[in-house]
């Protein structure tokens, strides 16, 4: 890693393609037998270059705005290798996706019902349903709950069976998502089973998706799913429904942070060690601008000192950043002792690390780099001025008249 910043400069998103090959595999192999469809969720790490990654392995991609849709075909991907999620957006914009020939994944009543009226039967498209089921980390990352924003109710399916019916919709495909961070088998059956129930009513089905959610690593000793365990209930349980069904149909899921989140890393510089009466703080050139999971949703990134590897002299630090806020990094991390100008790597930095990254403090945004087939390369330039002014439009203004004092 340190040759790596030597040649890139820090602060930089390190990416490794092996390890989103080896996740992969692991879905394949836990759901091999079934007729699987894994669609990667784009928002997770963007990136044109790992788009086109991801399409090198015969995935597909799941999408949550027309942006994101337009940068997949860019990428390779064909329309209908694409499905479509949005959530709260104008009907303009379902038009877009119909237009780009996407899969349609339709979450509210009153879209569904202006999708009739405009398609009829001319567009299949998919339904989300929210299965009023509380699951996954984080409550900003819950979303099949019965608070949230997302899906239609299971208590409005006989709604959206009203609404099918009136306009002739031709429903293909049931989809759903509980959240991000689940560790139960038993949630993800719970889940199923609605979406089960739901198929009944619909003939033309051609797939249930089953969204993602699972649950990685964050530091040692972390529960995760067991995608083993989930692959051999889910399997079970999907065979059955299929037979019940009449036909085999395609399962999905649509992993975004499972397949990258672990081939990231944000590599930093240290700027100053800090010590106070309260604690020593380690101040690194990156902050809540780069990675702000830590600040969003209380993440918990693994934090190793690259340039120090002797572990006979640790200490404990909290790592903080360069933007004017409180945006902690880490509290409290036992490291090889760090001194300035040493090399920290956060882990598990690949999804919604630089996604989410952001100009503020007017900071630029860092590189990134991709390691694939043991060779460095460079998939996105760090940023300049030009960027920080590209689209802003100055504005001339006469000075202000000075004020004449009268006594």
């Amino acid at each position: 890693m340190l040759d790596i910043c030597a040649e890139f400069d820090t602060p930089l998103y390190l990416y490794d393609s092996e390890k989103i090959t080896e996740k992969i595999q692991v879905l394949q192999s836990a759901f091999d037998g079934l007729n699987l469809k894994i669609k990667y969720a784009g928002k997770a790490l963007t990136n044109l270059s790992i788009l086109k990654f991801m399409k090198s392995q015969g995935i597909g991609l799941d999408v949550v705005s027309i942006q994101e849709a337009q940068l997949g075909l860019m990428a390779g991907f064909e329309p209908a290798e694409i499905m479509y999620t949005p959530n709260c957006v104008s009907f303009e914009e379902i038009r877009q996706g119909v237009e780009l020939g996407l899969t349609i994944n339709l979450d509210n009543l009153p879209v569904l019902e202006q999708f009739g009226q405009t398609y009829g039967d001319r567009v299949p498209c998919c339904i989300r349903i929210n299965p009023h089921i509380a699951a996954g980390g984080n409550h900003k990352i819950q979303t099949g709950h019965a608070d949230s924003k997302f899906g239609i109710s299971v208590l409005q399916l006989p709604q959206v069976k009203q609404i099918v019916d009136a306009y002739g919709i031709n429903i293909v495909g049931l989809h759903l998502h509980t959240g991000s961070d689940f560790k139960s088998a038993k949630v993800f059956l719970q889940g199923a089973q609605v979406l089960f129930d739901a198929a009944r009513d619909y003939p033309n089905l051609r797939f249930i998706d089953f969204g993602s959610g699972f649950k990685v690593a964050y530091k040692e000793g972390d529960a995760v799913t067991n995608i083993e365990e989930l692959g051999a209930e889910l399997k079970s349980a999907f065979t059955q429904f299929c037979a019940e069904y009449g036909r085999e149909l395609e399962i999905w899921f649509e992993p975004g942070k499972f397949l990258v989140s672990e081939c990231g890393y944000l590599l930093v510089k240290t700027n100053v060690v800090k010590p106070t009466p309260a604690r020593t703080f380690v101040g690194v050139n990156s902050g809540l601008n780069h990675l702000i999971r830590p600040m969003m949703y209380d993440a918990y990134h693994d934090i190793i000192n690259v340039s120090n590897t002797d572990s006979g002299r640790q200490q404990v630090y909290t790592v903080v950043g360069y933007i004017c806020e409180t945006d902690t990094l880490g509290w409290d991390r036992t490291l090889n002792e760090v001194k300035a100008g040493d090399i920290l790597a956060l882990k598990n930095a690949g999804a919604y690390g630089f996604s989410m990254s952001s100009n503020y403090n007017s900071r630029f945004r860092p590189a990134e780099v991709l390691v694939h087939q043991g060779q460095a390369k460079l998939i996105r330039r760090r940023e300049t001025m030009d960027d920080i002014l590209k689209n802003q439009v100055v504005l001339d203004f006469e000075p202000a008249a000075a004020k004449v004092s009268v006594e």
